[in-house]
């Protein structure tokens, strides 16, 4: 009995002295990260198209960024649950644009709640982007 109590005894000071140099993991945020870059950029190609206008936006766990109002934008992308193809609006019929190729491609790269993304849409032109987008705040920039 004695040599059983004696054993539990080094074996709870083992693990006592073992675990005294183990730092415990700990979170860095209670948010997951969500940081994007937004790229509005003449051409039909993202990867050689020249970049017109970017902006950058962080929703977690305050909105800021180089946007001109991250709060409205990642209220727009919560509101789509991060999927950025629902950023797409049918085209206002009421708006007429000229039917002239002249391609802009709009780009979304970054995390959003966690997870990558890497999302583009190439419009025929700019007043084609205007009248899809509707004035979402995600590319009022």
């Amino acid at each position: 009995m004695r040599h059983r109590i004696a054993a539990a005894s080094a074996a709870a000071l083992v693990c006592l002295v073992g675990t005294t140099g183990v730092a415990a993991a700990q979170p860095s945020s209670l948010y997951a990260p969500s940081a994007l870059v937004f790229t509005i950029a003449q051409g039909d190609d993202a990867a050689t198209s020249t970049v017109v206008r970017a902006s950058t936006l962080s929703c977690a766990p305050t909105a800021l960024g180089t946007h001109p109002d991250p709060q409205a934008a990642c209220a727009a992308l919560n509101a789509t649950g991060g999927a950025l193809d629902r950023l797409l609006a049918a085209p206002n019929p009421d708006r007429a644009c000229p039917m002239h190729y002249a391609p802009v491609t709009v780009t979304a790269d970054g995390v959003w709640k966690g997870s990558r993304v890497a999302w583009k849409h190439t419009f025929s032109n700019a007043c084609v982007m205007s009248a899809t987008l509707n004035g979402n705040a995600v590319f009022s920039f």
